[in-house]
């Protein structure tokens, strides 16, 4: 299975994903542990990948969506964004709505 593949399987089987440096409790950079921080204060588990424990996803991932930089926060198989962009949208309530939404709702739609 090529890294793109893995990573999409990662996307569409996961209702709430972070594609980040390190791990929510170990994060390897800034940017990653605040945005992982916003996901855990939504209060629903949420899956990650570590992108530097695997080359292949760290070299793809930015083809994947056409998004350069980590982390990346995919919610019902959609990119919302990076760090700004997801602490943004944990400021106005947003992300919280939308983990909440995605955790619950994954059952009864259609793929």
């Amino acid at each position: 299975m090529s890294a793109l593949d893995r990573i999409d399987q990662a996307v569409k089987s996961n209702p709430v994903v972070i594609f980040m440096k390190g791990t929510p409790k170990m994060p390897q950079c800034g940017f990653s542990s605040r945005a992982s921080q916003a996901l855990m204060a939504c209060g629903e588990e949420f899956a990650y990948v570590n992108v530097l424990s695997d080359p292949e996803i760290f070299q793809d991932l930015p083809q994947y969506a056409n998004w350069p930089t980590f982390p990346q926060v995919y919610i019902n198989g959609e990119l919302i964004g990076g760090c700004d962009i997801t602490l943004e949208m944990y400021q106005n309530g947003e992300l919280q709505k939308m983990v909440k939404e995605a955790m619950q709702g994954n059952s009864g739609e259609a793929a």
